[in-house]
């Protein structure tokens, strides 16, 4: 007879080893084993106070789950012959308090119910934990930014030099993709944040539960109100893994300028030894291994969530085993992205950027014709698309010089730039970096003082979010303290 307590019921035999291995779902169920014994732990007390389990096997069972939540799930709950985690706990309390006792702690649920609730608790950790590290890594890019507000180096657009800017600016632009990262996510949080428990398996159930009960034990500020949606939806992992892949698509092209800046053509960082690899031939090699790793991972995150995206599509309301599918596309989504989170803070952290190097490269491509362009609107009164003419056929020469922006001017515009007073001084000055970057001004450009500015309104957001995420931490913190002492309060009771 199957031990599995599920099973041995209504079904009969045993299974061959690769049909027990193809419906079980052990490896994912790895992640959410400690949140289960919560959610056991919230559901045995609502059970107790609300009369439908007696005083005697609800201690039972409640020294049996506190044991593990204070010394870890033993491995034999994840032996291969329970289906999976939910099966392995529940034999062992079994095991520990007698079917009686142990028997009854499933009454008024499902493993549907249940495993849609241990996901989101454990989701919830992830994503906090995630918000944390974005806190950290922003941080790290403002602190390299004020270091540099005015290290001068060249702006691209089309991989091409553009236009003159600064590695603070350059930085913040990372900084901000990053806070809107961190907004997603804080978004996916709140729809996670929702409990299901109570919903058994999409119809509820005839016991007097209590779901707001378990909801405040567990942390869960709101219901999955509809009892078929509780156990069905599965748009938080979609809506998780989307806010994943996208973050790592930002983390992605940070990678990509790092693998560009270190290469020996371009010389504007050196990265730290910890974050680089050799060659196993050539001796000379120093690899940004790290940075490549990270470009692909972004596929292997936008693989899990159209992976967890296409099984859900096309499912009809309740619960279908298709959704023990979606699991590991989320817990590889979450796993990847934390893990580059943290892989680039620590490449930004301990970069060393080189300033005279990147102002070597700022002025090529005449990336400040655009200043010049403007000084001939602001200064001596032409249109500016006729200005922009003029010195794209300057530039067309490959100098531009008093002389060249007269000949040009007379033969495009039929004007004088001489005669209006525009010297060889006033042209050398405007095609200077420091002059193009200081003349950025408005909020959000590259001059100095501008970004300084910037560089202090995103600490104090930095601030805030993370004003935030300790106190969601704490709130979680407090209720599991609550809900353990409520637990041994019950176990202590005559």
């Amino acid at each position: 007879m199957s031990s599995d307590p599920v099973r041995r019921g209504r079904l009969t035999g045993g299974r061959p080893a690769e049909v027990a291995a193809f419906l079980s779902s052990m490896d994912a169920d790895r992640w959410i084993a400690d949140a289960d014994v919560r959610v056991d732990i919230a559901h045995l007390l609502m059970l107790d106070r609300q009369g439908i389990i007696e005083r005697d096997a609800s201690q039972a069972v409640m020294a049996a789950l506190l044991e593990m939540y204070e010394n870890g799930v033993p491995d034999t709950v994840f032996d291969d012959e329970y289906e999976d985690v939910h099966a392995g706990i529940e034999a062992t309390l079994i095991a520990a308090s007698g079917m009686d006792k142990g028997g009854r702690l499933h009454m008024g649920r499902s493993r549907n119910d249940e495993v849609a609730t241990c996901i989101r608790v454990r989701l919830r950790e992830e994503l906090l934990t995630h918000l944390e590290g974005l806190i950290t890594l922003r941080g790290a890019l403002l602190e390299q930014a004020a270091n540099h507000t005015e290290t001068v180096m060249p702006g691209f657009t089309h991989l091409q030099h553009a236009q003159p800017t600064t590695l603070g600016h350059y930085l913040l632009a990372y900084e901000q993709a990053l806070s809107r990262d961190f907004e997603r996510l804080t978004d996916a949080y709140i729809r996670v944040n929702r409990s299901p428990l109570g919903a058994a398996a999409f119809a509820s159930t005839g016991y007097p539960i209590d779901r707001e009960m378990t909801a405040e034990l567990l942390g869960f500020p709101d219901l999955m109100l509809n009892t078929m949606d509780a156990v069905s939806a599965r748009d938080f992992v979609i809506e998780t893994a989307s806010a994943c892949t996208i973050l790592m698509s930002t983390l992605s092209r940070l990678a990509e300028e790092i693998v560009l800046w270190s290469s020996a053509f371009v010389r504007f960082v050196t990265l730290d030894d910890a974050y680089c690899s050799t060659s196993s031939i050539m001796p000379q090699k120093k690899n940004p291994d790290t940075a490549e790793i990270m470009r692909g991972k972004t596929g292997a995150v936008a693989g899990a969530f159209t992976a967890a995206f296409t099984a859900v599509k096309g499912l009809p309301m309740s619960y279908n085993r298709d959704l023990q599918d979606v699991t590991p596309s989320l817990w590889r989504a979450v796993a990847e992205s934390g893990a580059c989170i943290g892989i680039a803070t620590g490449i930004i952290e301990t970069a060393t950027f080189h300033p005279d190097r990147m102002r070597e490269e700022a002025g090529r491509g005449f990336s400040t014709a655009t200043e010049l362009a403007d000084v001939l609107v602001r200064e001596y009164g032409l249109p500016f698309r006729a200005a922009h003419n003029i010195i794209g056929r300057a530039v067309r020469s490959e100098t531009i010089t008093l002389a060249v922006l007269e000949a040009a001017a007379q033969d495009l515009s039929g004007i004088s730039l001489v005669e209006r007073g525009l010297t060889a001084e006033r042209i050398t000055e405007a095609l200077d970096v420091d002059v193009s970057v200081r003349m950025r001004r408005a909020p959000g450009g590259p001059a100095p003082e501008t970004v300084q500015k910037a560089i202090a309104m995103r600490n104090v957001a930095r601030e805030e979010d993370r004003i935030w995420v300790l106190s969601e931490q704490k709130r979680l913190q407090d209720a599991e303290d609550k809900m353990i002492r409520e637990g041994k309060t019950l176990v202590d009771e005559s």
